[in-house]
């Protein structure tokens, strides 16, 4: 029985421990598109209902400010009381007759105006500083999700280029088995291993769809219409 070539089974056997390395031995950072990704952080921070929420509290935090400005006649009231001239009322005589106008004024709540003004103001602001914080976090959230994706690309890539090699050696690896070249035993471990990196391929594939569903959770868009 003529045996399989040493360097063909070397080649298959660092073929398949080479999937375990795919990330150590490749760079994403050609694959980025930092274009790309300035249009998926704008599109998330359009989209998001989180920053909708955030912009609806700064706009009503405004005009709040606005209504604390405009009250200042609050404190005042105004009342009046019509005495009918030719009326007569034994039970409560009264020395006028006609209308009497009354002006009434909480000096508690004209004292506290002021601090009620600049008490809407720094709420405004709170409420201002929230909604840029969550737009920091939300644009760090989304590049860290879209280098997931992109390694997750990659890993697809990878796998299926090797699994296309890997797909190559079996077939050869076959053709010597049915000439007896090889034994089963060896033809077999061919079989296992394809099969692992088929699992592997399956397994990247997975992964780059999730990572894909991760940004898409925050630009409320995908991304084929984004690009």
């Amino acid at each position: 029985m003529i045996k399989i070539p040493r360097l063909l089974i070397v080649i298959f056997v660092g073929l398949i421990a080479s999937t375990n390395n795919l990330k150590a031995q490749e760079s994403i950072i050609p694959d980025i598109s930092y274009l790309l990704l300035e249009k998926l952080v704008a599109t998330a921070k359009q989209n998001y209902p989180k920053v909708k929420q955030y912009q609806l509290k700064t706009d009503i935090a405004a005009l709040n400010v606005k209504k604390q400005k405009l009250n200042w006649l609050d404190p005042l009231s105004v009342s009046y009381v019509s005495t009918p001239n030719k009326t007569i009322n034994f039970i409560d005589p009264s020395f006028y007759s006609g209308y009497q106008f009354g002006i009434n004024v909480n000096i508690g709540n004209i004292l506290q105006k002021p601090n009620n003004v600049k008490q809407s103001k720094l709420e405004m602001q709170s409420s201002d500083f929230e909604a840029k914080e969550y737009s920091i976090v939300l644009e760090a959230e989304v590049k860290r999700r879209y280098f997931a994706y992109i390694a997750a690309l990659n890993n697809v890539k990878l796998f299926t280029k090797t699994l296309q090699d890997a797909d190559g050696l079996l077939k050869d690896l076959k053709l010597r088995y049915e000439r007896g070249e090889v034994t089963f035993a060896t033809y077999s471990q061919g079989l296992i291993s394809f099969s692992s990196i088929g699992q592997s391929k399956i397994q990247s594939e997975t992964a780059f769809l999730t990572a894909k569903a991760s940004i898409e959770e925050l630009t409320i868009t995908k991304i084929e219409d984004i690009k």
